[in-house]
This record gives C-alpha cells, sequence and structure tokens, in this order.
C-alpha cells in the first residue's frame, strides 16, 4: 500500500511537471519568436504607435493562443486585446528590468492558471559585442486551461491507478496474511481444545515452512500427551477399582470381626488382666479399621461419580442440635443458631450430619474449649443468598504449611495425630459432601489462636416459611 501510493504522487509529480514544462518552454519559445520578428521594425527609441503596431504584430501571429500582450517603453504602454495585466507582480517586473533573459511565473487567479512571460528586447552592435537592453519590455499573460485539463485527467488516471494498486495490495496483503493467520488460528483453536479435554485433537499440516513444522511439533505433542493421560488415567481407574474391591472384600469379614468382639468385649471383665488388655487392643483394631473401610468405600463412591444426593427440606438450626445431641456434644458445644424456621433449605440429612459430625469432632479431638458452633446468613445478591456454619476451637491451630492440604486424603496435620483413630479421610470426605451440595469450605487460623472452618451452603429461594413444629425431631 505504502509503494502503491508514493508511486502514485511521484508518477503525479513528474508527469504534471513534465506537461507544465513542456507547455511553458512552447509558449516561451513562440513568444520570442514573435517578439524578434516585432523588433525589427520597431525603432531603439519607439513611440507609441511603434509600441501598438508591435503589439499587433505579436498577436496576429498567435490569434489562437488566446494571449494578452503588453509592451512598454519608459512611461509609454501598449496592449491587446484588454488593459487586463494586474498578474503581472513586481517581483516579475524587478527580474525583467535586471535580466537579459525571458522571466516567467505562473499564477492562479480564482482558480484558473496563468503563464506570465516578461521578455526584454536587446540589440547587439555588432559581431562579437554583448547585446545591449532597449529598454522595450514585452510581456505576455497567456491562460492554461488546456494544460489544466491535461493536469485534472492526469490526476484521476493516477487516482484511478493507484485505487487499483491499493485494492491489489490489500488483497495480496490478505492473502499474505491469512497464510500466516489461518494456521495460527488454527493452532489457537487446538490449543482451547485440548485445555477442554479434547486431547484426540491434531492440525492439518500443509507445506514445509515454519508453521508446517510448528503444526507437526504440535501434533507430536499432543499425540505424546494424550498418550500419557491414557495411561494415567487407566492407572487412576485400576487403583480406584482396587481400592473399591478391597473395601467391599473387606467388609464382611470385618462384620464377622466386630460381632467376634462385640461378644469378647462382653466377657473381658472376666479374663486375666493381659488376657483383657490384648483383647481391648484387637477390639480397637478392628474398630478401626471398619471406620476405614467404610470411609474407603465413601470415597470410592465419590471417584466413581456414584455419588447422589437425596434431598430432604430441613431447618438447619434444628438439624445441627440434633446433631449434637446425638453423639452427647450439647454439654461440650457453645452453639449460636438463629430461631426455629429462620434457615431452611433442601440437604441430604445424612450427608450433612456426616459433614457437621467430623468438623466438631475434630474441633474436640484436635483443638480445646470451648468449641463454638454458629450459624448465619450471607447475601450475596437478592437472588442468591448462602447459610454460612463456623465451627471454632481454641487450640493451637492449624500449622501454616498444612492449611492448603488439609482436605487432601489421608493428610494428617501433625505427628501426633498420625497415631490418633482418625484415618486421614475424613475432612476430605466432609469437602467431597459440602461440594456436592453446591457448596464451599474454607479452614484458616483464628487471629487469636485456635482453627476455624466455615462451610456455606446455598439457600433455595423458593423455600417459604412455614409453621414448623418447634417439638424435639421435627425438621
Amino acid at each position: 500500500m505504502a509503494s502503491a501510493l508514493s508511486t502514485g504522487a511521484v508518477a503525479f509529480r513528474e508527469a504534471r511537471t513534465g506537461v507544465l514544462q513542456q507547455s511553458q518552454d512552447s509558449v516561451i519559445r513562440q513568444f520570442r519568436t514573435s517578439v524578434d520578428a516585432a523588433a525589427v521594425g520597431t525603432p531603439p527609441a519607439p513611440s507609441q504607435t511603434h509600441l501598438q503596431k508591435a503589439v499587433n504584430q505579436v498577436l496576429q501571429a498567435n490569434q489562437s493562443q488566446g494571449w494578452r500582450v503588453l509592451a512598454t517603453y519608459g512611461s509609454l504602454r501598449a496592449y491587446a486585446p484588454s488593459a487586463d495585466f494586474g498578474k503581472l507582480s513586481p517581483e516579475l517586473r524587478r527580474s525583467v528590468d535586471t535580466k537579459r533573459a525571458a522571466v516567467f511565473q505562473r499564477v492562479n487567479e480564482d482558480g484558473r492558471p496563468y503563464l506570465v512571460v516578461g521578455m526584454p528586447v536587446t540589440y547587439s552592435s555588432g559581431e562579437g559585442t554583448e547585446s545591449r537592453l532597449s529598454g522595450m519590455v514585452m510581456y505576455l499573460v497567456v491562460p492554461q486551461n488546456t494544460e489544466q485539463a491535461y493536469v485534472e485527467a492526469m490526476v484521476s488516471a493516477i487516482e484511478h491507478a493507484t485505487l487499483v494498486a491499493l485494492f491489489l495490495a490489500v488483497v495480496l496483503a490478505l492473502l499474505a496474511a491469512s497464510g500466516v493467520l489461518r494456521p495460527v488460528r488454527a493452532l489457537r483453536g487446538a490449543t482451547r481444545r485440548m485445555a477442554e479435554g479434547h486431547l484426540d485433537v491434531r492440525l492439518a499440516v500443509n507445506g514445509s515452512d515454519e508453521l508446517a513444522d510448528l503444526s507437526r511439533s504440535f501434533n507430536h505433542t499432543a499425540a505424546a500427551l494424550e498418550e500419557s493421560v491414557s495411561e494415567l488415567r487407566r492407572l487412576e481407574a485400576q487403583a480406584r477399582r482396587f481400592v473399591a474391591d478391597v473395601s467391599h472384600e473387606l467388609r464382611t469379614p470385618l462384620a464377622a470381626m466386630s460381632a467376634v468382639t462385640d461378644v469378647l468385649d462382653e466377657k473381658a471383665l472376666r479374663l486375666d488382666e493381659e488376657t483383657g488388655q490384648a483383647l481391648q487392643l484387637i477390639s480397637e483394631g478392628t474398630s478401626r479399621l471398619s471406620l476405614l473401610v467404610n470411609d474407603l468405600m465413601e470415597i470410592s463412591r465419590f471417584d466413581a461419580g456414584a455419588a447422589e444426593l437425596s434431598l430432604d427440606e430441613v431447618d438447619l438450626a434444628d438439624f445441627v442440635q440434633h446433631t449434637l445431641a446425638a453423639r452427647g456434644w450439647q454439654g461440650q458445644v457453645e452453639t449460636d443458631l438463629p430461631g426455629p424456621g429462620a434457615l431452611r433449605t433442601r440437604v441430604d440429612p445424612r450427608r450433612l450430619d456426616v459433614v457437621m459430625a467430623n468438623l466438631v469432632g475434630n474441633a474436640l479431638r484436635h483443638g480445646a474449649p470451648p468449641v463454638r458452633l454458629t450459624m448465619g446468613v450471607r447475601e450475596e445478591r437478592a437472588d442468591v443468598a448462602w447459610a454460612v456454619i463456623e465451627v471454632t476451637d481454641s487450640g493451637p491451630g492449624i500449622a501454616e504449611e498444612a492449611v492448603p492440604h488439609i482436605f487432601e486424603r489421608f493428610y494428617k496435620a501433625s505427628t501426633t495425630r498420625t497415631r490418633s483413630e482418625s484415618s486421614g479421610l475424613g475432612l476430605a470426605i466432609t469437602a467431597e459432601n459440602v461440594h456436592l451440595h453446591g457448596g464451599r469450605i474454607d479452614a484458616a487460623n483464628l487471629p487469636g489462636g485456635g482453627a476455624a472452618f466455615t462451610v456455606e451452603l446455598p439457600l433455595h429461594r423458593d423455600i417459604a416459611p412455614a409453621d414448623h413444629d418447634s417439638t424435639p425431631g421435627a425438621r
């Protein structure tokens, strides 16, 4: 585009200069010939009559040119066909008075171009001697309408040619750019599809340039990534299936072992001390193993996508009170709950019971009293609200390096907890249950010491408050 514009500009300038130069040279040559012919019959000190005769002779020789001629000698002036010589500038007059050659100037008046020529008449006294000025000056004013028409025609032609060249330049630029942008856009689309999980995406490779090499490299990378991810998924599926199968197979013998230990526990008081202690260890181990198997079964259901919600409309405050009462924790936990019926929503009671039991149980086991449970509402928008349940304790809190991993499976925040009854899956199952409800869970340390676990559950606004039974167990 720059080349087309610059070429058009240079072509116009050169063509305009050539047309005007040719016209100017032709007019000056004709004017000089006519003045030379008229000067032959003009005396060195011409009168008014001689000046007018010279003017008429010049005009007669160039009748079809539209010339206007003026002759001056001292204070004498002769002109034809009119006295309109206002285009003679003072600069031109001074230049004619000081030079022996023709002087010209192009002027514009009312948008029309004119060529003004001033030519002093000189005489030579003999061969080899320098010519001298006679004092007589001939002026010519000639319109350049024809030349202006030529220039305008050239401008129009160059504009059309430039527009065509610009159009071709744009087309070529678009073709060249599309040749580069098309594979780049295809690469961008392929990377987006790969980020979305479509690892089988591949690019069409055309040509042998750098972009084709890039496409081939992308295809090789995508193929290697797909193979690696497929292998990882296969191994992960095998691991999940192994855990689920082992957990399932362990449930039956564990049930039998639990039944046996329950029977033996009843007779423990009648056994000797060593046998009683051994029986107690077996009973505790069986209980821990049974709890671990149950947790593994629950985790395997989450991994397999088989975990489902059995929703029921509950009063959250009343539900939490029943959870604490069922485990005998009412006297150990301070509560700050809304009134009956203030917070109602649809949840899975069994899964929410697991969430509250795990959080309060962790606070009682690993924190320090007082343990507090508070509940409130957080308005996000007019149509979106969250029930916020917070469990806090006054213990040492969570190690800062453990906070990001607290909900990971089998993660235990301290060495003392590795010897506890916890399997390391409780908080992971808690987080999975919260997420299954569309909620959020967070763990942090309180400024004054202690840990805080916050659960946010969405409140469904379509549930209208109703008359609720205030008796225990109504939910």
